[in-house]
């Protein structure tokens, strides 16, 4: 069988990255093919370059056999190479149906034929992803998991015959994956080439028959699955042995630093907890449970509607995110891109915000301490490139995400709240992640980590609390804690 794709001797080089270093693969007819690396290795940069939103610098893409340059995405899309980023494209002010047929509107005549449109997409959705959504809503008003899904349906409506998934799975719950993974085998059974991203390598044992390896730019090496552990892909990727992922410290907790009684606002009500100095918290649940709706309350991005926080043993009034910093609390929000980040702005001026008024000489900012203040952050999180002047914008998701921590750990918080913070990054950051959250609860601050990961949730917390529906179902000791009896939790089932 012949390649459908090919790239051959890619390069690919921006001011002061070589970010594709000769890189050469293929890609069959009806096979998945996985491609993985650390954040920076150049996965994205690839698929770029497939999709025709990059040219390469040398090399080139041969599709059905001749040689290609894409001009344009569209051109690639028109060819039948259909690419869902992580970082999604879908218009928010737009209805469902709009964003899943856009470009390939239902007509009467010249005039778009609405009624035929939504029934289509209405039905499409619901006998292809088993989905049962609103086809006139505007697509703004569901969570980041159903955009997320409606753009992958605009991908197979388009009857691609080479898909690129880019991290689909990091904002879906496990039956939406699992219907996800319906359509990729499905898709793959009519001959589609499926180029799969992810760094969760469960999901790569399950789905894929080939892995290929990126680190640094470089090609590493590819092989069916089959021969292939989970084990070696790491190594294969770190270039070294991976001894321990999960890195956690024992320790004692100390004092309880913050309690929240009876708190209720949006998507939530009559939530209790509490959380010690040095602890780890863990908040599961569903997607859609209200976990990242009840920190952004505790944080002041969203207004209470009852209840009380109490800070140290005193009550206190957090009415906006200010109010929440002045108390010692940091907030590392789940969409980074939109909430923790100003993305046209360099590492330095982002690591800085949060801290302006202790770098402040007089009232003008001390260019030497906001200096500083990168210079440390990039060290400590080894955020690369390590040039301060660099925007967010150019950085990998894994770097973009140790900017967002260092910008919240330079305030040397009492309380932390991590929301999903290691969604999308590779499983060496996810190990450094894991070993930072260890060191700031050993020293004495109190952790609060939000994840759909079940292992992450388990091996990183000392107690778990899971949410379902809206309210706190229960808080479990992580010794006596399984993800079955989570899962009962966080169904209701319990």
């Amino acid at each position: 069988m012949k390649p459908i794709l090919e790239v051959k001797s890619i390069h690919k080089r921006f001011p002061g990255v070589h970010a594709l270093k000769g890189v050469s693969m293929e890609f069959y007819p009806g096979e998945v093919h996985a491609i993985v690396g650390e954040n920076g290795a150049g996965k994205s940069t690839l698929m770029k370059i497939i999709a025709g939103v990059y040219q390469p610098d040398e090399g080139e893409i041969i599709y059905e056999g001749r040689g290609v340059r894409w001009n344009h995405p569209s051109e690639a899309i028109n060819a039948g190479i259909v690419t869902v980023f992580q970082e999604l494209s879908v218009m928010d002010n737009l209805s469902v149906a709009e964003n899943i047929f856009m470009g390939d509107e239902e007509k009467r005549g010249i005039f778009i034929d609405y009624k035929k449109m939504y029934r289509e997409a209405e039905k499409f959705m619901k006998e292809e992803f088993g989905i049962e959504i609103d086809p006139e809503e505007k697509l703004g008003k569901y969570s980041i998991a159903i955009q997320q899904m409606v753009e992958i349906a605009r991908a197979v409506y388009k009857k691609a015959k080479v898909l690129i998934l880019d991290e689909p799975t990091s904002s879906l719950t496990q039956k939406e994956t699992e219907k996800l993974f319906e359509v990729v085998k499905s898709l793959k059974e009519k001959g589609v080439a499926i180029i799969f991203i992810s760094h969760r390598l469960e999901e790569i044992f399950e789905i894929c028959d080939k892995v290929s390896v990126l680190r640094d730019g470089e090609y590493i090496g590819t092989d069916s699955i089959e021969n292939l552990t989970k084990e070696k892909i790491v190594e294969m990727m770190v270039g070294r042995k991976l001894e321990k992922f999960y890195i956690k410290e024992a320790h004692e907790p100390g004092e309880v630093v913050l309690e929240v009684k009876n708190l209720s606002g949006e998507r939530f009500e009559n939530v209790s907890f509490s959380l010690r100095r040095g602890e780890i918290l863990g908040f599961a649940g569903l997607v859609g449970a209200g976990r990242t709706e009840l920190m952004e309350t505790i944080f002041g991005f969203r207004p209470k509607r009852g209840g009380e926080i109490y800070i140290e043993g005193k009550r206190v009034e957090i009415n906006h995110p200010l109010d929440a910093i002045e108390q010692g609390i940091g907030l590392v929000p789940e969409d980074r891109k939109k909430l923790g980040l100003i993305l046209i702005m360099s590492i330095m001026h982002n690591v800085s915000l949060p801290s302006l008024d202790r770098i402040k000489k007089g009232p003008f900012i001390s260019f030497k301490r906001e200096k500083e203040l990168a210079d440390w952050a990039i060290k400590t999180f080894d955020i690369r490139p390590a040039y301060p002047d660099r925007k967010v914008l150019y950085l990998s998701g894994g770097n973009q995400q140790k900017v967002v921590l260092a910008k919240w750990l330079a305030l040397k918080p009492k309380i932390l709240i991590l929301d999903e913070p290691t969604r999308g990054i590779d499983v060496g950051a996810k190990a450094e992640i894991y070993r930072i959250m260890s060191q700031l609860a050993k020293e004495g601050v109190g952790v609060i980590m939000i994840s759909s990961e079940l292992p992450e949730v388990l091996q990183m917390s000392d107690r778990i609390a899971v949410m379902s529906f809206g309210k706190l179902a229960g808080i479990i000791d992580a010794k006596e804690a399984s993800q079955e009896k989570v899962m009962k939790l966080a169904a209701g089932l319990e």
